[in-house]
């Protein structure tokens, strides 16, 4: 067709978690140890630098609002995705979940082995974001710790 628009370059670039206390929220990302940028913003919103995309946090209700979505009734359970923190190894999938304890986050499933011969793991943090911590055959973590995936 000639009036066709050529299509953009599809890219995930930010991540925005509706949450219900920024100050707890900010605190707690901050303590897993993901830089805070362009903090000017206060606790309006917050800025995360995670080694590729952002990760934002936004006040749940206002986030709701601005998707034109209803704010209620709010899922206690599974939302329909989950964050993901891939490993090198084995150690490394316990080490970051103790760590994520330890910071605050709910420990769902514990290390273990996974069907397709992975090892993961889940927690979930203060709003209840649910994370998977894994090291995935076939997935390679670099050593500028970003994921590599095979063509």
């Amino acid at each position: 067709m000639a009036n066709e628009l050529p299509a953009p370059v599809a890219r995930l670039t930010v991540v925005t978690l509706g949450v219900d206390d920024m100050r707890r929220s900010i605190a707690f990302y901050a303590s897993l140890g993901f830089a805070r940028k362009m903090s000017a913003t206060g606790e309006e919103v917050a800025f995360f630098d995670t080694g590729g995309a952002v990760l934002a946090l936004y006040p749940w209700s206002k986030l709701a609002q601005d998707a034109a979505l209803p704010d209620q009734p709010r899922s206690g359970g599974f939302r329909g995705m989950t964050l993901a923190w891939n490993c090198r190894s084995q150690q490394e999938v316990d080490e970051v979940l103790a760590f994520a304890a330890a910071k605050g986050a709910v420990l769902l499933k514990p290390g273990h082995r996974t069907d397709y011969g992975g090892y993961s793991g889940y927690f979930v943090d203060p709003d209840g974001h649910p994370w998977e911590v894994v090291v995935a055959p076939g997935i390679e973590v670099g050593d500028d710790r970003r994921v590599h995936l095979p063509d």
